[in-house]
C-alpha cells in the first residue's frame, strides 16, 4: 500500500493541482484532491502517467553516435557487427543499462523487438531462449514492465537466402519459431510477436504467424524504407501494407512500426482495420528515413504510439514533440496535436498489451512519473503545456506498480551511466 500527494497531476480529464493517490496491489485504489500532503509522500511538480516506449531494439543503444554518415543500409552493417559480438551475458549487462535509462527517462513499459536469437552462425544456446531471459531480467532488475515482441526473421530479402549474420536471428521456418517461443516461460513478462518486415518473412508464412499471435500484440516493420516497398512491389506487385492485408495481417492488435513511406491506399487499409501505428521520430531523422504521414493516419483511425527505436536518444516526450514538429514541417501548418494528444501518443500501453496502464485513475497500474518544474526548461511553463515542453532529463521520480524505481533522476538500482560506458566499451574491445 502507498500513498502519494502530487502538486500538480495530469488525471484522465487534464491537470489538476492537489491530488492524493493511493495505492494497493500495484493499482490505484483511490483518487482525491486536497490541499496538503499530510502524511502521504509528496511527489512535487507535474505527476504524469508512466510513458510507454512500444518499440525498442535495445543492443542498439550501443550504437549512439555512431549514424553521422551513410545510408540506412551501411548503418545496419554496423548494427549487425554489434549483433554479432553479443552473448546471454554481455547483451544482459547491455540492455540493463539501457532499460535503466528508460526508467529514469519516465518510461514504464517497453515492447522489445528482439531477433537476436541463437549464437553466431544460428546454432542454438543450450537454452534456446537464453537471450529472451537475458532481456527479462535486464528489465526486472531495472523495474519497468517487459513485453518481448518476439521476431519471426527468416529471409534475408525477398527470394534471398539469410546471410551469416543474420542467421543468428532465424528460427528456419515459422513452425520452428513457435515451438521456441512456446518454450519461454516468465511470469512478469508478457509474450507478444513481431514479423520482422514483409522482406524478412516470406509471404507464404505471414498468415501463420499472425494467426499465433492473435492472443496478443504483434508487431511489425512496415515501409520504414522506399527500397522496401520497391522490392514488395517488384516480388508482389504490391505494397507492404497490401501484402499485410491480404494475408490477414492487420487489425486491431497489430501495430504498424515506422509506416514512413505509405500510399493513400495503405493508410486507408491500416486506419479501417483499426491497425496502430508507432513512430520513432528520432530514429527515423536519424537514419533519414523521412517523415511519415501521421496526421492522416491518426484520421483514418489508427492509434498512434511511440518508440525509441535505434535509441539516437531516449526520450519518449521528445519523441511525441518530434511527431508534431515533423508535421509542421511538412505541411507548413501548426497546431496539429492538443498537448493531451502528445500525452495519449507517450502513454500509449495498449499497443504493448497493457490497457491498463498510462492512465491516472482509479483501476489504473500505479505508474507515475514527476516532472520537475523548477528547471530553466520549464521556467515560467503553464502546467498544462508540460508534455509539449518537457524532456527525459526533468524526470525526477518515477514510480512503477506502485515502486519507487528513480528518486531525484537517479536509478534506485542500476548505476545507468557506468553499466551503458563498460557494457558498451566491452564490446568494441
Amino acid at each position: 500500500m502507498g500513498v502519494f500527494w502530487c502538486e500538480w497531476a495530469w488525471l484522465p480529464e487534464g491537470p489538476a493541482k492537489g491530488v492524493q493517490f493511493e495505492t494497493d496491489g500495484g493499482r490505484i485504489t483511490e483518487v482525491r484532491r486536497t490541499e496538503g500532503p499530510g502524511e502521504a509522500e509528496v511527489l512535487a511538480g507535474m505527476v504524469l502517467p508512466g510513458l510507454a516506449n512500444a518499440h525498442s531494439h535495445a543492443f542498439h543503444r550501443a550504437l549512439r553516435g555512431d549514424t553521422t554518415r551513410g545510408t540506412f543500409w551501411t548503418w545496419r552493417e554496423r548494427m549487425y557487427q554489434v549483433a554479432a559480438a553479443l552473448d546471454p551475458d554481455t547483451y544482459y549487462r547491455l540492455a540493463r543499462g539501457v532499460y535503466a535509462e528508460m526508467a529514469q527517462a519516465g518510461i514504464t513499459g517497453v515492447g522489445e523487438f528482439h531477433y537476436l536469437h541463437h549464437a553466431p552462425g544460428g546454432v542454438g544456446y543450450r537454452d534456446p531462449n537464453a537471450m529472451n531471459h537475458a532481456l527479462a531480467q535486464a528489465a526486472r532488475d531495472a523495474g519497468i514492465r517487459l513485453t518481448l515482441l518476439d521476431t519471426c526473421y527468416l529471409a534475408g530479402g525477398f527470394g534471398r537466402e539469410l546471410d551469416s549474420v543474420q542467421r543468428r536471428f532465424s528460427d528456419v521456418d515459422a513452425a520452428g519459431w513457435m515451438r521456441r517461443v512456446e518454450r519461454f516461460d516468465a511470469d512478469d513478462v508478457l509474450i507478444g510477436a513481431a514479423l520482422h518486415s514483409v522482406r524478412a518473412v516470406p509471404a507464404e508464412a505471414i498468415p501463420e504467424i499472425a494467426s499465433y499471435a492473435s492472443r496478443g500484440p504483434l508487431h511489425v516493420h512496415l515501409s520504414e524504407q522506399r527500397a522496401e516497398n520497391d522490392a514488395c512491389l517488384a516480388a508482389h506487385g504490391c505494397t507492404p501494407t497490401e501484402l499485410l492485408a491480404e494475408r490477414g495481417a492487420l487489425g486491431n492488435n497489430v501495430t504498424a512500426v515506422h509506416a514512413t513511406h505509405l500510399t493513400s491506399r495503405d493508410v486507408a487499409l491500416l486506419g479501417d482495420s483499426a491497425t496502430g501505428v508507432c513512430l520513432c521520430p528520432g530514429t527515423e531523422a536519424d537514419l533519414a528515413d523521412g517523415i511519415g504521414p501521421a496526421g492522416e493516419l491518426r484520421s483514418a483511425g489508427s492509434a498512434m504510439s511511440l518508440g525509441s527505436d535505434g535509441h539516437s536518444s531516449i526520450d519518449i516526450l521528445g519523441e511525441s514533440q518530434a511527431v508534431e514538429a515533423h508535421q509542421r514541417l511538412a505541411t507548413e501548418t501548426r497546431g496539429h496535436h492538443t498537448p493531451a494528444e502528445m500525452l495519449e501518443m507517450a502513454t500509449a500501453h495498449s499497443s504493448i498489451g497493457y490497457p491498463d496502464a498510462g492512465r491516472l485513475e482509479v483501476g489504473a497500474r500505479a505508474d507515475f512519473v514527476a516532472i520537475g518544474m523548477g528547471s530553466a526548461r520549464l521556467a515560467g511553463v503553464d502546467p498544462h503545456a508540460v508534455p509539449v515542453v518537457a524532456r527525459a532529463d526533468d524526470v525526477r521520480d518515477v514510480i512503477v506498480d506502485g515502486r519507487h524505481i528513480v528518486r531525484q533522476g537517479s536509478h534506485v538500482v542500476v548505476d545507468t551511466a557506468r553499466e551503458l560506458r563498460e557494457s558498451i566499451s566491452a564490446l568494441r574491445t
